[in-house]
């Protein structure tokens, strides 16, 4: 199984600092950044450490993925985030939990013994709600279905339609926003009743940048996402 570490960053250079050292050249076979035009010096972080880099075009987390997509060589797929959210030792655990022979393995952040320091009290109830709503509509009990820090395979991506427009294109013109894909995978791989594993994995709080969530838009999308979904695309 050959794993590719994908890290997209926009403006992350005081956490990169602190976390890309903590991350050991054995855990992965390929490690691939998507920089969405950083102008904080993280694209010559990325760049004097010599990792390989894509420069993303289009805005979004998902034109991240899709413009990242071509290069990447694992049939695995980790994504992660350089901010603090994600704690790096947890990668070697995520990749053995995927060689037990899931499709997917979410790194969550309510499962029993983790917790997120990074919620607030509006971003923590949504994340309750979607992951109640997501598991009662399609089946499967999810503890974290929203997360970014997750390990799948890459042909999901195409299994699924995560590489088609037109999964997307009503909901994000209507609330004028750009998402990612993590929400509808979670979604299609339940509907699909793939190999879904979750682990416990801590939050920390970021360290530097600003986040970037768009609370109600992308509330208001995934939220589309997953009543669409009742009754389309089997």
């Amino acid at each position: 199984m050959k794993v590719t570490l994908l890290i997209p960053t926009l403006n992350e250079v005081i956490g990169m600092r602190e976390i890309m050292p903590k991350i050991k050249r054995e855990w992965y076979d390929q490690i691939l950044f998507v920089d969405g035009q950083s102008t904080d010096g993280t694209l010559e972080y990325i760049k004097e450490h010599g990792y390989p880099v894509v420069i993303q075009k289009k805005k979004g987390m998902r034109n991240a993925y899709m413009e990242a997509l071509p290069f990447v060589e694992g049939d695995v797929i980790l994504t992660f985030s350089p901010d603090g959210n994600s704690v790096a030792e947890l990668i070697p655990e995520c990749i053995k939990k995927m060689k037990e022979g899931y499709d997917m393995v979410i790194v969550a952040r309510y499962a029993p013994g983790a917790k997120s320091q990074d919620d607030d009290l509006i971003t923590g109830f949504g994340n309750w709600m979607f992951r109640t709503l997501i598991s009662i509509c399609h089946g499967f009990w999810y503890r974290d279905p929203m997360v970014i820090y997750r390990a799948y395979k890459k042909q999901l991506i195409y299994d699924l339609d995560l590489d088609k427009d037109s999964s997307y294109e009503k909901e994000e013109k209507f609330f004028k926003t750009n998402v990612s894909w993590e929400p509808l995978l979670s979604i299609r791989a339940a509907k699909r009743k793939l190999r879904i594993a979750e682990i416990p994995g801590d939050e920390p709080a970021r360290i530097g940048g600003e986040r970037k969530l768009q609370i109600w838009r992308w509330g208001a999308v995934f939220l589309y996402q997953t009543i669409r979904e009742i009754f389309v695309w089997r």
